[in-house]
């Protein structure tokens, strides 16, 4: 017989559990056992489960604080509680903390049963949206950044503090962390939120073309200018202009961008009008700017102008506790989006979500979360609905120690380019280099 699903019995007494282990074999469950809270915790991040059936009372840790820290950890997976000592507001304290129903000694075989099958529904998903709404209603407005981990929760406290002034912001991670959501919550949190936020990628754009579209150009400054352009510097005038990808900018435009920090005025390419701007900076790397001044990549001067505040986005791999948020509020997103009804995740597909590293952070989570709304046919994505990026050796196993450095490096991009489908951006996403730079090497190598 096929199993229902595999349950963690949590009790201290014994005689209980070889009870409950006897009745649910019974019932086509596979049982998993242990002898207090402590226990459970851990079991649960070894394995998923299906479903936690726990006491409440026990000698180290309680049922009501492992049931806490198991729902911070995978809150995918329902949790009922049994106690003998029943009372309305030990019912309510464990209903608060995410339990789905609430059981009493003697346990009624009939309404265990019954609790059981109810729970494989996971209607417990109800309370993580209650959460995630509770978590976007704060008094400073997140701007969709979603997370109750302690590393987010400093990292807003920072940005609250910063976004009144005016003063010039640094954002620091990897790619795919969020950077450009801190920036606008910056933005919509400070005394220029009535004004524009404008947006622009400097690795984007060549360098023949930032300083215009940086500071506009007049008509006739060069071959194609039919007419005045203003820059994003016009644009964001009264608001906040966010430079992604700054480490990307050449030396040349460095210093045009250091002088209009000081100067706080503009002249358009091939004017001479000298313009008064109002704009706020908030600029964004995922490079050591440290790293890339001791090469001579990036200007000292610059640097410290621009680092007024520092604030870095920590990689989601070191904010797992983020994720089930984070996929819940994705998988709703596009369920409504692909007119899709998916309730949610199995406790199995939360589990792998969870033991994911997420190179490619918040935005591969999000393209993860998409791909499986897409092709699931079910109401709840299984983890064969999640065919999650593993890491590759473009070689096999081992890298030839005969190789040249360059001929193992465009093998690498070359499987990259194969992996992602020709897709460029995805490929120098996975390599940590620039789209800019995988050009350049293609170029290089003779392949484009």
């Amino acid at each position: 017989m096929k199993s229902k699903g595999i349950v963690l019995v949590v009790d201290d007494d014994h005689a209980h559990r070889t009870m409950l282990r006897t009745l649910l074999t019974g019932w086509g469950y596979a049982i998993v056992e242990a002898d207090d809270g402590d226990t459970a915790i851990e079991k649960v991040h070894e394995e998923p489960f299906d479903l936690i059936l726990m006491d409440i009372r026990m000698i180290r840790v309680s049922g009501l604080e492992a049931l806490h820290r198991i729902k911070a950890f995978n809150p995918a997976i329902p949790i009922i509680i049994m106690t003998a000592y029943s009372s309305v507001e030990t019912a309510v304290e464990a209903l608060k903390k995410g339990a789905y129903d609430y059981l009493t000694k003697p346990l009624d075989f009939d309404e265990l049963r019954l609790a059981m099958e109810r729970a494989a529904d996971h209607r417990q998903l109800r309370e993580e949206n209650r959460l995630l709404r509770e978590s976007l209603g704060t008094q400073f407005d997140r701007q969709n950044i979603i997370g109750r981990s302690d590393t987010v929760a400093k990292l807003l406290e920072t940005a609250a503090l910063v976004a009144p002034s005016d003063a010039t912001v640094l954002i620091t991670g990897e790619s795919g962390t969020g950077k450009e959501l801190i920036a606008g919550a910056i933005h919509f949190n400070s005394p220029r939120k009535e004004g524009p936020f404008v947006k622009i990628n400097c690795a984007a754009i060549t360098e023949t073309l930032l300083e215009s579209e940086l500071f506009g150009h007049e008509r006739g400054a060069f071959t194609g200018a039919n007419r005045r352009k203003e820059g994003r510097f016009r644009q964001a005038d009264g608001g906040s202009l966010f430079l992604d990808e700054i480490s990307e900018m050449s030396l040349a435009m460095q210093a045009k961008l250091l002088r209009v920090l000081q100067e706080r005025e503009i002249t358009r390419v091939g004017g001479e009008d000298v313009i008064k701007v109002d704009v706020r900076v908030i600029t964004a790397t995922n490079k050591d700017l440290m790293q890339e001044i001791e090469t001579g990549r990036f200007r000292e001067d610059l640097f410290y102008r621009l680092n007024v505040v520092t604030l870095n986005v920590p990689p989601l791999r070191e904010r797992k506790e983020d994720v089930p948020l984070l996929a819940q509020h994705f998988l709703m997103v596009f369920a409504e989006k692909n007119h899709k009804k998916i309730k949610g995740f199995t406790p199995q597909a939360m589990d792998r979500l969870l033991k994911y590293e997420w190179p490619g952070n918040i935005r591969e989570l999000m393209n993860a979360v998409e791909r499986g709304v897409v092709l699931s046919r079910s109401e709840y994505l299984d983890e064969h609905d999640l065919p999650l990026i593993t890491k590759y050796e473009p070689f096999g196993n081992v890298i030839p120690g005969d190789l040249p450095l360059e001929e193992v490096e465009k093998a690498t991009i070359l499987k990259t380019l194969e992996l992602t489908q020709g897709n460029k951006s995805e490929a120098a996403r996975r390599l940590g280099i620039t789209r800019r730079t995988l050009h350049k090497k293609l170029r290089k190598y003779g392949v484009m």
